[in-house]
């Protein structure tokens, strides 16, 4: 029974720490899929997470939070889309210019406004997402296998973690049945022959790098009014990179990403729950199991995603013929 009550603590953790991975592999999925590679997943978090943060402290919403936080990812990703796709910029280094951008300019902002060391202050109350309880969640904690898994697992997360994954099989939907998730797919394969159609690529392109900004942003706000109570330095710690590779892990597929950050979110949920663990007289330091999702992410890059084959059209801009 304990070992029981453990997994499902493991497990609550695992659904917490791959939400925010979860959106942003949603949004370079809409992203990629349109053929725009943005490595600057990462800094649309980063400054959401400050924006939401910073919002919902001076205000005390965190609605009023969360819409700061996209609104500031959807600048970023405005920059992003006028340097690769009017300006036909390099994407990859436009992508790593928005982190840079993002990581210099939230502390500097922070420091500016606050006055903490680049961090915000403490979010409480109306400013932080609070967990939602199902109906006899209490009820029924008891009950022997289905209580705990009804009452901690499935209950008493925050309302943005159900809204990520009600993504999934709506992004599923909106790619697969209907009309722009065609166009958006075809955009990304073949530019030219959507642009013969009298469909405008950069429209099309330009709906994907904005739908990419709200998933980051909503990312973002769920970093730092949820999972944590405010802002601190560099706390998107990489999720950006690590939902690029659950993305190429999943190879550009919806539910299948959603697999693929559950799995890396059930690794960062063990090395926090297990730290310095003996293995017979050879302890296994805690820094060997923070670093076990990044471990992961290169192996998994390294040999065992196969044959990942990205959008035939993605990173490379169009150039409408006369």
């Amino acid at each position: 029974m304990e070992f029981f009550v453990t997994l499902i603590q493991v497990l609550d953790s695992t659904i917490r720490l791959a939400t925010p991975l979860l959106l942003a592999c949603l949004a370079g999925l809409y992203s990629e899929r349109a053929g725009i590679f943005d490595i600057g997943l990462e800094g649309k978090m980063l400054i959401a997470a400050f924006f939401s943060a910073a919002v919902a402290a001076v205000t005390g919403s965190v609605w009023l939070g969360l819409l700061a936080g996209i609104a500031a990812s959807l600048v970023l990703s405005a920059v992003h889309g006028l340097a690769s796709i009017t300006f036909r910029g390099n994407q990859l280094i436009s992508g790593v210019a928005i982190n840079f951008l993002a990581s210099g300019l939230t502390v500097l902002i922070a420091q500016s406004w606050f006055k903490q060391g680049g961090r915000t202050p403490s979010l409480f109350g109306g400013g932080r997402f609070e967990p939602i309880e199902f109906p006899f969640a209490d009820a029924v904690s008891d009950v022997p296998l289905i209580g705990p898994i009804y009452s901690e697992l499935l209950s008493g997360h925050s309302i943005l973690v159900y809204v990520a994954f009600l993504f999934v099989p709506l992004t599923w939907w909106i790619l697969y049945r209907t009309r722009f998730g065609l166009r958006l797919r075809a955009v990304g394969e073949n530019p030219a022959a959507v642009d013969t159609a009298g469909v405008s690529v950069v429209g099309l392109r330009f709906a994907a790098v904005g739908i990419c900004g709200i998933l980051c942003g909503i990312a973002g706000a769920y970093l730092a009014t949820a999972l944590q109570a405010g802002f601190v330095k560099e706390m998107t710690a990489g999720r950006g990179f690590i939902a690029l590779a659950a993305l190429i892990f999943a190879k550009w597929r919806p539910w299948h990403a959603m697999w693929a950050c559950l799995l890396f979110g059930l690794l960062q949920a063990i090395a926090l729950r297990f730290q310095n663990i003996d293995l017979g007289g050879v302890v296994i330091p805690v820094q060997v199991m923070d670093a076990l999702p990044y471990i992961l992410t290169v192996v998994i890059l390294a040999g065992f995603v196969g044959k990942a084959i990205p959008p035939r059209a993605g990173g490379e801009p169009y150039v409408k013929e006369r």
